[in-house]
């Protein structure tokens, strides 16, 4: 391969966004959406939605082009108890561009440890992704 893996930097502004999101005390859903400014060779803050459900969330994504998504998603449990979980998720469609999915599979480490995350998903197919899908998910955690 003569291609070598690009690791991209985290844009500060969005390390800020990202922070402050982390500490918001809404609990309403919420996520960050984030993309690959590949001239830049930064991962950029894409778009931010305040009371969105998973549905909706799929909706914005685009069908072919990965993006790194934090979600805060209001969890019922069983026994009533709501939690808030931050979830990381790597949407990564089949059928984009190969350069374009190693350069966000190689920069997905980095941006999860800058934004402190612990649950951590991928997704092939947009199509997948449902509130069913992530409560799955989150039973690991619980």
């Amino acid at each position: 391969m003569s291609e070598s893996l690009v690791v991209c930097d985290v844009d500060e502004d969005l390390v800020k966004t990202l922070k402050k999101f982390r500490f918001s005390k809404d609990t309403k859903n919420a996520a960050i959406v984030m993309m690959i400014d590949t001239k830049k060779q930064l991962v950029v803050l894409d778009e931010e939605y305040k009371d969105i459900s998973i549905d909706d969330l799929k909706e914005e994504l685009p069908d072919r082009q990965p993006r790194f998504i934090v979600y805060s998603y209001e969890y019922k449990h069983d026994d009533g108890r709501v939690s808030y979980p931050l979830c990381f998720i790597f949407s990564s469609p089949e059928g984009c561009r190969p350069q374009l999915q190693m350069m966000y599979a190689g920069s997905k480490n980095k941006l999860v440890q800058t934004a402190e995350m612990t649950k951590v998903f991928e997704i092939r197919s947009i199509n997948d992704l449902s509130e069913e899908w992530l409560r799955d998910k989150l039973k690991l955690f619980h």
